[in-house]
């Protein structure tokens, strides 16, 4: 051997170093479920962030705790096996076959003209989220969502809208729970009412926390007023500015806890019934 060829070819061969065996990459397709090797942590991607510091991806674990986790190689695990996550690249749009509250989409639809039935809601939160998930649902059926801008108007609102056959009212109620005020002035009102409602205090609540990146909805006293009090200790600012982030979190009824979306449904199929 010469002295040129004295290591045989490549000096590193067969070191454990170069037979190190390559980490697969593995795009992180929206509810595939991942480890992330430095902490253990166990959940399912459910979105992704940037920052000055390069590209993260959101795991979700099965409480519904939501953390940030950086896109490095061969930060993960799945099957207990490491692998390098990269984001999705973006290509062309899937066409939608589900509208956000998960019914058949419904292509090419005309406005038709409005069903005399009416769903009153309380507020404007109220209307708005109904709205954004069931919107597509209740312009395909004709159903007109208004708000009583507070439930102490329902009993003149039902007297100036004389429900009848063909004439139908189903009213969504916050904090309808056994002996709340709520529950008191939503009973007794004929067959052509149907009240339906979550035991939430406020519309808010019903979004689930995962959705707006918190472990919990906080505490607040009774006294206070709840929207300022969760803006206060969650450092959202004003209500305004906090209903802008519970607005924007909600892309469809996943992200909704299970007694509004219900209360909901049996409302539709409610006024949408043939007599």
């Amino acid at each position: 051997m010469s002295g040129r060829d004295m290591y045989g070819g490549d000096i590193f061969s067969g070191h454990s170093r170069a037979n190190k065996p390559a980490v697969p990459t593995v795009t992180a397709e929206r509810d595939l479920v991942v480890e992330d090797a430095a902490s253990g942590f166990c959940g399912a991607v459910v979105g992704f962030d940037r920052s000055y510091d390069g590209e993260f991806v959101k795991l979700e674990d099965a409480r519904g705790a939501v953390r940030l986790f950086a896109l490095r190689e061969a930060a993960f695990l799945i099957d207990g096996e490491p692998v390098t996550l990269v984001r999705p690249k973006a290509g062309v749009p899937k066409k939608q076959t589900r509208s956000a509250s998960g019914s058949t989409r419904v292509e090419g639809l005309r406005a038709q003209v409005a069903k005399t039935s009416r769903i009153w809601v309380e507020g404007v939160h109220d209307a708005a989220l109904v709205e954004r998930v069931w919107g597509h649902d209740l312009r395909v059926e004709g159903v007109v969502v208004e708000h009583l801008e507070g439930l102490d108007n329902l009993a003149d609102r039902l007297t100036e809208f004389a429900p009848g056959p063909g004439r139908r009212v189903g009213v969504l109620v916050d904090h309808l729970v056994t002996g709340s005020k709520e529950t008191q002035l939503t009973t007794s009102l004929g067959k052509y009412v149907l009240v339906t409602g979550h035991p939430y205090i406020d519309v808010w609540q019903a979004v689930r926390p995962a959705a707006v990146g918190i472990a919990a909805w906080p505490q607040v006293p009774r006294g206070e007023d709840w929207k300022t009090g969760i803006c206060r200790r969650l450092g959202w600012g004003t209500p305004q500015e906090g209903w802008r982030r519970v607005y924007n979190a909600v892309e469809s009824f996943r992200d909704l806890e299970s007694p509004l979306i219900g209360a909901v449904e049996r409302l539709i199929d409610f006024v949408t019934e043939p007599e």
